[in-house]
């Protein structure tokens, strides 16, 4: 069983930045690969970015390739997502999950993820 917990989400205004934490528990919650989703208010849950069990490996969505950088921490359990030069189209529900055990490319469909932490807000007004 892992748990995760994400935090680090806010207010921001367009062009700022914010760094999500997603910190994971359970003995074997540095083996999963993790990932991070959204969910805009009407909208589907949408891929973001994710990173192998290792961290040698990551993908991202197209909309935020060059803002976003997935990485973690294994030794404290803990996956970042640093989002840089936020939009509006932005906002919106922020999931970590995890999944994919000891796979070496990272999980991109959602329905492949185990686990998934509450959510984190995020906001970017104009």
């Amino acid at each position: 069983q892992v748990q995760l917990v994400e935090s680090g989400g806010g207010l921001v205004q367009a062009g700022g930045s914010l760094r999500l934490s997603c910190a994971a528990s359970g003995r074997t919650s540095s083996t999963y690969g993790m990932g991070w989703f959204r969910q805009a208010p009407g909208k589907e849950r949408e891929f973001v970015a994710a990173i192998s069990w290792s961290g040698s490996s990551t993908y991202y969505a197209d909309f935020v390739k060059g803002r976003f950088t997935i990485s973690r921490d294994n030794d404290n359990n803990t996956v970042y997502l640093q989002m840089n030069s936020l939009k509006p189209d932005d906002t919106a529900v922020y999931y970590c999950a995890a999944g994919g055990r000891l796979r070496s490319s990272p999980v991109v469909r959602s329905r492949e993820y185990n686990y998934w932490g509450q959510g984190t807000q995020v906001t970017v007004s104009e």
